[in-house]
């Protein structure tokens, strides 16, 4: 028989039986969707982690100390993800991967509660306080260390602008260096200078979004002037836009002033902050943590400092996007194998239905490889239909799954892969029934109740 004549039969068929075949590809339908959504969701994931860490110097390392005692301070800022320093949380441990973290508090909050009953060693522990020092100390001490800098991150109310009431803002005290260190670039005028921080001058660098919530564009807030806890400070400039990182907080939406300025009027010296460094070579990371946990340990011998690097942290952001990715694959081979079956099912029930007509079919000449493609063509056809129904699915789905927060990146390849598993599956789950329709006896088949 000829494929022409064939395809002709097979479209009789389906067409004679749409609802039947509707209903036939439900679970390859879904089982489409689902492998779509899964790919689109696990390309979303990686980008996302590469957005997260676009500012990250690879070859970072995050130095904190968390002091459990009740002296007042404000934590580190940033994360190695995110560019130097560490989370906002008052006790100055470092921030997960890639954030600009908040605080807890604001410069008057308590660095990590008071302790609870039985808890003599902490009340006893030592108050360190990292600084510039230190910083300079593991420069001049580890060998490898490219540069080095030191922040620390408050929350702090701000006027001025368009701003009707004052507004609670994350701001950073930060050193020359940090811009450098972050990979921020400026949109509009320039970061403060070295002079800034010894002088103690009230000024500041504002994040696109701050900018855009105090002054309305970057434009308006060049050379304006903006209260921080009453005091004005003049700003010198702008930040590009640098978009979401790790845990959805951003520098967009923070001030930046000189790492002094902020210690005089902010926060004062119980200030919890993070020093960060970066590596010259990426590969010798490992070793310079161990070199730096030698040269504190001399420094302050009992204390117990956080150091984490920003490899790792991106690391375990994309092990956790795979981990993700592998419970949606399962979960897309299991509706698949659900659909195959009942693709099976109904072929079976198809055969036994249509006994006579292949009987028939034999009779007039037709050999066992004709009756093979012709059922096979039916299974084919049939998933084909549900990988199409599966793909609009999956798009009309798309903006529910991102109101959950979640982040989706389809395309077109995507879509034709999906479709592909899809029609594959029903081809694979239709061979046995096909095989079976073939291998009838006309006579017996022709005699067929």
């Amino acid at each position: 028989m000829l494929l022409t004549e064939l395809l002709r039969l097979v479209w009789l068929n389906l067409s004679q039986n749409k609802f039947k075949v509707f209903m036939t590809s439900i679970g390859i339908i879904v089982g489409t969707a689902t492998i779509m959504m899964v790919i689109a969701i696990g390309t979303g994931g990686r980008e996302e982690v590469a957005e997260q860490f676009k500012n990250l110097n690879a070859g970072s390392i995050d130095i904190s100390y968390e002091y459990s005692g009740s002296s007042r301070g404000a934590g580190g800022f940033g994360g190695s993800g995110g560019g130097p320093g560490s989370s906002g949380r008052t006790s100055g441990r470092s921030g997960s991967g890639g954030g600009f973290a908040p605080p807890s508090g604001g410069s008057g909050s308590f660095g990590g509660g008071f302790p609870g009953m039985g808890s003599q060693n902490r009340m006893n522990q030592e108050r360190i306080t990292l600084s510039k020092d230190n910083a300079e100390e593991l420069s001049l001490m580890v060998p490898g260390i490219k540069s080095a800098t030191i922040s620390y991150s408050t929350s702090a109310s701000v006027e001025g602008g368009d701003l009707e009431e004052s507004k609670n803002l994350t701001i950073g005290g930060v050193l020359e260096n940090y811009m450098e260190l972050s990979n921020l670039t400026m949109a509009i005028g320039s970061f403060f200078t070295e002079e800034h921080d010894r002088q103690k001058e009230k000024v500041c660098v504002l994040g696109q979004e701050a900018a855009k919530t105090i002054f309305g564009s970057a434009y308006e807030a060049y050379n304006g002037i903006v209260y921080i806890d009453s005091r004005p400070y003049a700003v010198l400039g702008v930040f590009e836009e640098m978009g979401s990182v790790a845990s959805g907080i951003s520098p967009d939406g923070s001030i930046f002033i000189p790492y002094e300025t902020g210690v005089k009027y902010l926060t004062g010296t119980g200030v919890s902050p993070t020093i960060t460094v970066v590596a010259s070579d990426v590969d010798e990371v490992d070793r310079i943590k161990e070199d730096i946990k030698t040269v504190l340990a001399d420094s302050y011998p009992n204390a117990e400092f956080t150091i984490t690097d920003a490899g790792s942290k991106m690391e375990a952001a994309n092990a956790s996007n795979r981990t993700l990715t592998m419970l949606l694959v399962a979960m897309a081979v299991i509706v698949f194998i659900v659909g195959g079956i009942g693709i099976m099912n109904v072929l079976f029930v198809s055969v036994k239905e249509r006994t006579n007509e292949i009987g028939i079919l034999k009779a007039i000449g037709c050999s066992r490889r004709d009756i093979l493609l012709e059922f096979l063509l039916e299974a084919s056809c049939t998933s084909l239909v549900g990988g199409l129904f599966g793909v609009l699915l999956a798009l009309g789905i798309t903006p529910l799954v991102e109101s959950f927060g979640m982040r989706v990146s389809l395309s077109v390849r995507d879509g034709l892969i999906s479709m592909a598993f899809g029609i594959i599956t029903g081809t694979v789950f239709g061979f046995y029934p096909a095989y079976k329709a073939s291998r009838l006896i006309p006579v017996v088949a022709l005699n067929q109740e």
